[in-house]
C-alpha cells in the first residue's frame, strides 16, 4: 500500500478545490514566463511528486498560535495551486505541540467544506489516542513518526530507539483494518545533534521495521540539515540493497546548510521521486533547536521545472499562498523564490 490513492484523488478534485475557495489567479510576480530555461538532464525521473508539509511541519514551530481560520485557508490554497498531496496537521497532544492543539476543529472544518478532498488529507498521529480521533472524522491517511537516533527517540517519544516500534505497531495495525493508508517518518536519518553521524545500517533497521509493520511509504528526514549528496546517494543505496523498491522512499530535507536542492538533486540521480517541501519554507523541529526550515516548495518547484521534470504545481499560485502566508505570520518567506518573484514584482 503507498499513499498513490490520495495522490491520485486529491489530484482529480483539483477543479472542484479551484472553485470551491477564493485564490489569487492573477501572476504573483512580474518574472518573464520563459524562466527559468527549460534544460532536462538525461536519467532524471520524468515526474515527481512533491508532497506539501507546510500547515503541519510548518506551522508547528511557530510560537504563536495561528487561528483555525487562517489554516484552512492556508490548506484549502496549497490544494488550489495544483499540490497533489497537503499534510494538513497533525493529531499530537496539545502539551506536546500546543499550535496544532486545534486540528479535529481544522479538520471538521475542511471536511464540512471540501467533503471527501478534505478526509483525503494526510493528518499526523503519535499513538492509538491520535489514530482515535483522526477515525472519528473519518479520514483516510495518516502518518507516524520515528527517530534513527537513540538520544531523539528519548526526547522526541520518551521511547528507546527499540521500543518506539512497539508503540507503532498497534496503530499501525489498527489503521490498515481500518482501510487507511499508513506513511512513515523517520526523523535523524543523517546526523543528530547530540550524537553527531548516523550510521547507515541504523537508518535502515528502523526504516525496514516501519515498513514491516506495514507502512506504505517511508519519509528519510535530514531533519537538522546537515545532509549532503553522497551521504543522500549512500542511504538510499543502503535501502534498496535491504530490498526496499524506490517507490516506497520519500526524502524530506531541510536547508539549515543551505544543502537542500543538491540533496534533491542526489535524491533524483538515485531514483527517488517523492521529496517533502513546506511552502515558503516554513518549519523546523520543535524538539530539536539546529532543525531550521523545510525545503521550500517553491524552490523545489523552481529547480524542477528548469530540469524539465513534471509536477503538477503553480508555481505563480504558490508563491502567492506563501507570501499570504508570510504576511499573517507577520515576517519576510525564508524561501529564495518567494523573496526573488514578490519583491521583484514590488518593484
Amino acid at each position: 500500500m503507498t499513499d498513490q490513492p490520495a495522490q491520485t484523488h486529491q489530484t482529480q478534485t483539483q477543479t472542484q478545490t479551484q472553485t470551491q475557495t477564493q485564490t489569487d489567479t492573477e501572476p504573483a510576480t512580474t518574472a518573464p514566463r520563459s524562466l527559468p530555461m527549460v534544460v532536462p538532464q538525461p536519467g532524471l525521473p520524468e515526474r515527481v511528486t512533491i508532497y506539501e508539509v507546510g500547515p503541519r511541519d510548518g506551522l508547528q514551530n511557530e510560537k504563536a498560535l495561528v487561528p483555525v481560520e487562517v489554516k484552512a485557508e492556508f490548506v484549502r490554497r496549497l490544494l488550489a495551486a495544483g499540490l497533489p498531496v497537503v499534510e494538513a496537521t497533525s493529531f499530537v497532544h496539545p502539551k506536546w505541540v500546543p499550535q496544532l492543539a486545534d486540528a479535529a476543529e481544522l479538520m471538521s472544518t475542511l471536511v464540512a467544506d471540501l467533503g471527501d478532498l478534505a478526509r483525503n488529507l494526510p493528518v499526523l498521529v503519535p499513538n492509538e489516542r491520535g489514530l482515535d480521533r483522526a477515525v472519528a472524522l473519518d479520514l483516510r491517511h495518516v502518518a507516524v513518526f520515528a527517530s534513527a537516533t537513540e538520544t531523539f527517540a528519548a526526547r522526541n517519544l520518551n521511547r528507546t530507539l527499540e521500543t518506539q516500534l512497539d508503540m507503532f505497531a498497534p496503530t499501525v495495525a489498527r489503521a490498515l483494518e481500518a482501510g487507511m493508508d499508513v506513511r512513515g517518518y523517520v526523523s535523524m536519518c543523517f546526523g543528530d545533534p547530540w550524537e553527531g553521524p548516523v550510521p547507515l545500517q541504523q537508518v535502515v533497521a528502523v526504516g525496514t521495521r516501519l515498513l514491516d509493520l506495514g507502512v506504505g511509504q517511508l519519509s528519510l528526514g535530514d531533519t537538522i540539515g546537515v545532509a549532503t549528496p553522497g551521504h543522500v546517494q549512500a542511504l538510499v543505496a543502503a535501502f534498496t540493497a535491504a530490498g526496499v523498491p524506490l517507490d516506497r522512499l520519500a526524502l524530506h530535507f531541510h536547508d539549515t546548510y543551505g544543502q537542500a536542492l543538491a540533496n534533491v538533486h542526489a535524491g533524483l540521480a538515485a531514483g527517488v521521486t517523492t521529496y517533502d517541501a513546506s511552502a515558503g519554507g516554513l518549519g523546523g523541529c520543535p524538539y530539536a533547536r539546529s532543525a531550521t526550515g523545510n525545503l521550500a516548495t517553491e524552490d523545489l518547484v523552481w529547480f524542477l521545472t528548469g530540469l524539465g521534470i513534471e509536477h503538477g504545481v503553480d508555481l505563480d499560485a504558490v508563491v502567492a499562498t506563501s507570501g499570504w502566508m508570510a504576511e499573517q505570520l507577520g515576517r519576510p518567506s525564508p524561501s529564495a523564490v518567494v523573496r526573488a518573484l514578490l519583491d521583484g514584482a514590488a518593484e
